[in-house]
């Protein structure tokens, strides 16, 4: 049965959750400030709906100070284009950094308090007190919190999933992210099908990713199935799988066309 109690999230004038189509999230993984602000330059021109940060590749990650700079120039170039704000852990498929744990969270504090992104993702494995604490943080500056599971090496059980998909509802988050790496094409069936139970049963939109080869279907037509945003390639790809923006907006186009028929 359809959950009617799903509340899309807002973020400067962009839904996530709740409408027909998914928004295309493109990420920046270049190192340094003038890299980074020229691949967003590029970026831009192919109109993607939300900005990924990817802060774990960023070189001058230690430095707060450098980082809340990028954020404001990011913020200033981006104008209203909602910027996701990530430092996605080395245990999930991130970069290896400089920080412990409890330096990524006051990094979050710190990005949040300057106004300067509109979303941050951090992944359900932290400590139950770091992810209360973001969660009071980022909706007292005004900030989405994404609570997410990565698996790069296979897809887990549809019970691991499910559980996955309730704890980050439990722990506040306002999205709720799940991506697992397929070793066959029935894996992908499973997170599709997954995904349809918790548009369901969730209260809060979710983004469903299945990553590879396999994956892309997935980042194509999730969208189908409930998944809120998909990620494409812009200038550069974050993870196994992901299309080019250009390839990613003709494929979703076709869909609507051809379901509206």
């Amino acid at each position: 049965m359809k959950n009617e109690m799903v509340k899309g999230v807002e973020v400067k004038g962009k839904v996530i959750g709740g409408g027909k189509l998914p928004l295309i999230c493109t990420p920046i993984i270049s190192k340094d400030q003038p890299t980074i602000l020229a691949e967003l330059t590029k970026v831009l021109d192919k109109e993607p709906d939300i900005i990924e940060w990817r802060v774990d590749f960023f070189e001058g990650i230690i430095n707060v100070q450098e980082v809340i700079d990028v954020a404001a120039k990011i913020r200033e170039i981006a104008v209203n284009i909602p910027i996701l704000f990530t430092i996605r852990s080395s245990k999930e498929g991130g970069q290896p950094i400089a920080l412990s744990e409890e330096q990524v969270v006051e990094l979050y504090f710190a990005v949040c308090k300057s106004k300067s992104i509109d979303l941050i993702d951090i992944e359900l494995i932290n400590s139950i007190e770091h992810l209360s604490y973001l969660r009071k943080v980022a909706h007292e500056n005004d900030t989405k919190l994404i609570l997410s599971y990565h698996n790069f090496e296979f897809t887990p059980s549809s019970e691991i999933i499910r559980l996955k998909f309730k704890e980050a509802e439990q722990l506040g988050a306002d999205i709720v992210k799940i991506a697992v790496m397929p070793n066959q094409l029935e894996d992908v069936l499973t997170i599709l099908s997954l995904t349809l139970e918790a548009k369901n049963q969730l209260k809060i939109p979710l983004i469903s990713i299945a990553m590879g080869e396999y994956g892309a279907i997935t980042r194509m037509f999730g969208w189908v199935f409930g998944s809120a945003v998909t990620f494409a390639v812009g200038e550069n790809s974050s993870a196994p799988g992901q299309v080019p923006i250009e390839d990613l907006k003709t494929v979703i186009s076709i869909m609507q066309k051809g379901m509206r028929t």
